[in-house]
């Protein structure tokens, strides 16, 4: 295998390791990190060795990912108030053609899942990212981990036990999400709270994540009159002047990005379930708006 021929293999695969990295991390520049670590390693590997590069990658990265996210839970718990993953842009476009397949990788990569996922511990994670994420078989996990088989499924069973009891459920139709997204933040910018209310589902929760550097609820809000309240009252404090909306797809689902100007101001995402607002998510850490567009 030639250098050249070498990069084009792992050009071809760096959306799948792309992909594990931030599920494993929750973070767009760590992610990053270790997908270049991974090209490091694989430029300096004799390639005649190397039966599958992509299963080959995948490890690499994997192993890679366990590292950093053990170093980076230090750094979680001083973060102030509640984390959310940082907003990964997920339009797949053609590179998933299939719908199940879609809903899958959608899913595995969600606020609520990946919030529930830092939960579990860094093999735990692995296991359920590679199984539930990729379908990876329980034998290819066992070898990328250099764990048992039965181990393994005895970490994706904890895995998904956990995730099970955690998760909560959400609209996954694209045109009835859109609806409510605009009709919530119309009803936001409007002052109405009446009209707002209307939408959220009685145990609402609104997550907001600033890291202490932009305002935000330092705690979660809980209930349709704290989560009402709350979003009407910052709308008219702070204001809509100079803020534009645009809608973009962000960790497998519709997301409104507030924008200041052309710099990223907040994202805005709600979980949705039968017309109701069962979750609002608000990011608006700077440093987790860095890799959204501007302009």
């Amino acid at each position: 295998m030639t250098a050249e021929t070498a990069t084009d293999v792992f050009e071809e695969h760096r959306p799948v390791l792309m992909g594990v990295a931030y599920r494993m991390l929750g973070r767009v520049a760590d992610a990053e990190d270790v997908v270049q670590d991974a090209w490091l390693r694989w430029s300096g590997t004799d390639h005649t060795e190397v039966r599958e590069p992509r299963g080959y990658l995948v490890r690499i990265t994997t192993r890679l990912a366990i590292d950093r996210l053990r170093r980076i839970r230090t750094r979680a718990e001083s973060y102030v108030g509640p984390w959310l993953p940082e907003p990964y842009l997920t339009d797949y476009g053609d590179a998933v053609p299939d719908t199940a397949e879609r809903a899958v990788l959608a899913d595995s990569v969600s606020f609520a899942v990946l919030v529930v996922l830092e939960s579990l511990s860094p093999l735990e994670r692995a296991v359920f990212v590679l199984r539930e994420a990729f379908g990876y078989p329980y034998a290819e996990i066992a070898a990328v981990l250099d764990r048992g088989e039965a181990a393994v499924r005895q970490l994706a069973g904890r895995a998904r036990r956990h995730v099970d009891e955690r998760r909560p459920r959400y609209e996954v139709d694209p045109a009835r999400r859109r609806d409510v997204t605009e009709r919530f933040l119309a009803a936001a910018a409007g002052g109405d709270l009446e009209g707002l209310m209307a939408l959220l589902a009685p145990d609402v929760r609104l997550v907001g994540d600033s890291g202490g550097k932009a305002k935000a609820p330092l705690r979660i809000l809980e209930t349709a009159d704290k989560v009402g309240r709350f979003v009407i009252g910052a709308v008219g404090k702070d204001g809509t002047a100079g803020i534009s909306l645009r809608f973009l797809e962000v960790n497998g689902g519709l997301a409104a990005l507030a924008m200041a100007g052309d710099k990223p101001d907040s994202v805005i995402q709600l979980d949705v379930v039968d017309g109701l607002v069962r979750a609002v998510y608000i990011v608006r850490n700077p440093d987790k708006l860095r890799s959204l567009p501007t302009g």
